[in-house]
C-alpha cells in the first residue's frame, strides 16, 4: 500500500489521549537516557588524550555522534506526528534526509570497526601503519559521503517530478510521504540490499578470521572475537531499519486495528534499541573506556554533591 494508505490506516486508528501521552513519554524518557550515556561517553572520550590516537575509539565517537544525532531528529519527529500531526514538506524534507543519513552511517561505521579489530588481531605488526589517526578520519568522511550519495536522489527525483506546490504543503512526515515516486523505493530496495551483503560479507569475513587466530593466540584475540559477535548483533539490529517499511506494511495486514501500535513498536526496537545497546557493545564494555567513564562518572557525581 502506498503512502496516502499509510496516513489513512493512522487518522482511522489514531491512539486515545491516554496512550497517546503514554507513548510519549517513554519515548521521550528512553532518549534522554540514551543521550545522557552517549553525552558522558563522549566527555569522557574528549578529556582524555589517550582516546584521541587511537582510531577504535575514534570511530567509537563518531558512532555515538551519529547516534546522539539520529536519536533527537527521530524523537523530534515521534513528537511531532502527535503535537502537529502534519508539517511543512520542505522541512520534513530536512528531518528525514538528517534521519537517513545517520541511519546508513551506522552499518557502515561498525562494519569499519570490525576491520580496524580485525587488523589489530590478525596484523598487528602493520596496525600502527595501516590504522592511523588521519586515515580514521578520512574514513569517516568517506562513510558521510556514501550515505549522501545514498540518499540524496531520493531529493532530485522528487525537486524533477513534483510541483513547486508541493513542498509548501503540509504532510504527515514520513520518508514515503516526503518522496513519494514509486521508483524511489525499488531504489531503496536495491540499495538496502547491497548495504546489507557489503556490511555482512565484512562481518562474516573478519569473525572467521580472528576465530581461526584465536584458537592459537592470546586472550585479546578471543575478546576481539566475542566482539566480532557483537558487532554482528548490532548489524542485525541495524538491518530491521533496512526493513521497516516491509515489516510495516506486514504489521499492518495482520493487525490493522493496532497499526499505531504496530508503528510504536517498531520504532522502539528498530531507532530506539540499537541506540541503547551501541554504549554497552562499545563503550562500557571496553576495560580502558570503562576505566575512565568511571572517574568521570564518579568526578560529576562530586562536583554535583558540593
Amino acid at each position: 500500500m502506498n503512502a496516502s494508505g499509510n496516513v489513512t490506516y493512522v487518522i482511522e486508528y489514531r491512539d486515545s489521549l491516554v496512550k497517546a501521552v503514554t507513548k510519549n513519554i517513554i519515548v521521550v524518557v528512553l532518549s534522554i537516557f540514551i543521550n545522557y550515556i552517549n553525552a558522558s561517553l563522549i566527555q569522557t572520550y574528549r578529556k582524555h588524550q589517550i582516546f584521541y590516537t587511537n582510531p577504535r575509539y575514534i570511530l567509537f565517537c563518531h558512532l555515538v555522534i551519529n547516534d546522539m544525532i539520529q536519536v533527537i531528529i527521530t524523537v523530534t519527529l515521534f513528537l511531532l506526528s502527535y503535537i502537529l500531526y502534519t508539517i511543512n514538506t520542505s522541512v520534513c524534507c530536512v528531518f528525514i534526509l538528517m534521519a537517513l543519513f545517520t541511519k546508513e552511517n551506522t552499518p557502515l561505521n561498525v562494519a569499519c570497526m570490525a576491520v580496524e579489530c580485525y587488523i589489530a588481531i590478525c596484523m598487528p605488526l602493520r596496525h600502527t601503519q595501516i590504522c592511523t589517526v588521519k586515515r580514521t578520519h578520512i574514513l569517516i568522511g568517506l562513510i558521510w559521503i556514501t550515505s549522501v550519495l545514498s540518499v540524496l536522489p531520493d531529493l532530485f527525483v522528487t525537486l524533477a517530478t513534483m510541483p513547486a506546490e508541493f513542498f509548501q504543503s503540509k504532510v504527515f512526515c514520513l520518508r514515503e510521504t516526503v518522496f513519494p515516486n514509486p521508483v524511489l523505493l525499488e531504489k531503496r530496495q536495491v540499495t538496502y540490499a547491497l548495504y546489507i551483503v557489503l556490511v555482512w560479507m565484512i562481518i562474516i569475513y573478519t569473525y572467521f578470521k580472528i576465530l581461526f587466530t584465536a584458537k592459537t593466540a592470546s586472550k585479546d584475540a578471543r575478546k576481539a572475537r566475542d566482539t566480532i559477535i557483537l558487532h554482528g548483533f548490532q548489524v542485525l539490529l541495524c538491518v530491521a531499519t533496512y526493513a521497516d517499511h516491509s515489516l510495516t506494511e506486514v504489521l499492518k495486514v495482520w493487525f490493522p486495528r493496532n497499526y499505531t501500535d504496530s508503528l510504536f513498536a517498531c520504532y522502539i526496537v528498530v531507532q530506539i534499541l540499537p541506540r541503547a545497546l551501541n554504549p554497552i557493545i562499545y563503550g562500557v564494555r571496553d576495560k580502558m573506556f570503562r576505566k575512565y567513564l568511571r572517574r568521570h562518572l564518579l568526578c560529576t557525581v562530586k562536583s554535583e554533591q558540593w
